[in-house]
This record gives structure tokens, C-alpha cells and sequence, in this order.
């Protein structure tokens, strides 16, 4: 399981680059959100009508498919960058030095394969479904309500797209880090000690409080 991760910043071109990604990263995590947060209410609005007007949400099922795009490829990015995805701690924290940074690429670079296939396939798939001379520039629709569904075909591909930008930063600041030797590198999560987790909550506390 992933543990917690800090993401150290300095003047170089990398970093700079990776502050400048980080906006556009957490607006998507948002956007993400704010989905969730979306059918929470539709659902309340749903169940509420059903028990006491009898007459649910039209298209509640429909609502829900065109979200879940959102919820579940909006913010894979911002989590890529904080080091939140499922990742084997136990291995990772038994290396040191060049090894942990190699390790780390070459899991960046598989990655990146499996991405950039995944985003000429969504890509695709999003081409299929979309066209300028059809109503609502759809070939196809939900069923319930006829929703448009390009628009959430396209949500996977942009997703992707940032998330393969995420990765390149990434690889590179692996590579520095494996070329150069370093001990903390930049624009790369690391992850964080138990002693050093604790010193980050406090220090996160003292300055809320």
C-alpha cells in the first residue's frame, strides 16, 4: 500500500515544471470532488422524491455513468504526484540509493507504456462516439434519458494526457536522482519515515493552530 510522501522543490527546471503542473493537477482532483459530491445530492434528491412524491430522479442511473469518468480518472494525477497509488512499500523500503531510484524509473517507464496505449485506446474510443453532424455531436446516448456520452469518453483520454505529463517529470527526476546519486531528489514523491510522517503532522498542527 502506498504511505505517505513528501515532494521536495528547489530552482531547478524540473522543479519549476513540476509546480507548474501541480495547479492544473489539483483543479481536476476538484473536479473530481465536486462529482462526488454531485451524486450525493442527486442520490439524497432521488431517494427524497421517490419516498415522499413518488417521483424519482429521471435518468439518476444515466447522471451516474456520465460521472463516473470524473470521479475515477480526474485526479489520478495529483495522486500520482503525492505517491497515493498502490505501490509495494515492503520491496521499495528494502532499497537504497541508485537501486530505489532505478527501480523507481523502470516502474515509471512500464507506466508510461501502459498509458500512452491506454490513451490511443480512449482516444479511439472517444472518436467512435463523437461527431459534428449528429445531434448533440453524439453518435450514441444513454439509454434512459439520451445523454450524450462523448463527453465523458473524452474525460479518460485528458486524463491520461496529464497524467502522462506527471510521468515524465517524474522518470526525469528518477533519473537525475539514479545519474547523480542523490539522496533526496526533486519532483518525485519519497516516502516518509514514520518518525518523519509524525514531525510532518505536528509541524502541520502547529501551524493550523
Amino acid at each position: 500500500m502506498a504511505g505517505s510522501s513528501s515532494v521536495l522543490e528547489d530552482s531547478s527546471l524540473l522543479s519549476r515544471l513540476d509546480r507548474k503542473l501541480v495547479p492544473l493537477e489539483r483543479l481536476m482532483a476538484l473536479v473530481s470532488g465536486l462529482a462526488v459530491f454531485s451524486l450525493m445530492f442527486l442520490a439524497a434528491y432521488s431517494v427524497t422524491g421517490r419516498k415522499f412524491f413518488n417521483a424519482p430522479l429521471s435518468g439518476y442511473v444515466d447522471y451516474i455513468e456520465a460521472a463516473m469518468p470524473l470521479i475515477a480518472f480526474m485526479g489520478v494525477s495529483y495522486v500520482q504526484r503525492m505517491g497515493g497509488h498502490i505501490r509495494m512499500d515492503i520491496a521499495i523500503g528494502a532499497l537504497k540509493g541508485r537501486a530505489l531510484w532505478l527501480f523507481e524509473l523502470l516502474s515509471i517507464l512500464l507506466i508510461m507504456v501502459l498509458i500512452i496505449g491506454l490513451i490511443w485506446g480512449s482516444w479511439a474510443h472517444f472518436d467512435r462516439s463523437f461527431d459534428m453532424t449528429k445531434p448533440l455531436w453524439s453518435r450514441d446516448s444513454s439509454i434512459d434519458i439520451g445523454l450524450p456520452i462523448w463527453p465523458s469518453k473524452l474525460v479518460v483520454p485528458v486524463a491520461f494526457s496529464v497524467l502522462l505529463l506527471r510521468l515524465i517529470l517524474q522518470a526525469w527526476g528518477f533519473a537525475r536522482a539514479f545519474w547523480l546519486n542523490l539522496e533526496r531528489p526533486v519532483a518525485v514523491p519519497l516516502i516518509l519515515s514514520a518518525a518523519e510522517q509524525a514531525m510532518a503532522e505536528a509541524e502541520q498542527l502547529e501551524e493550523n493552530s
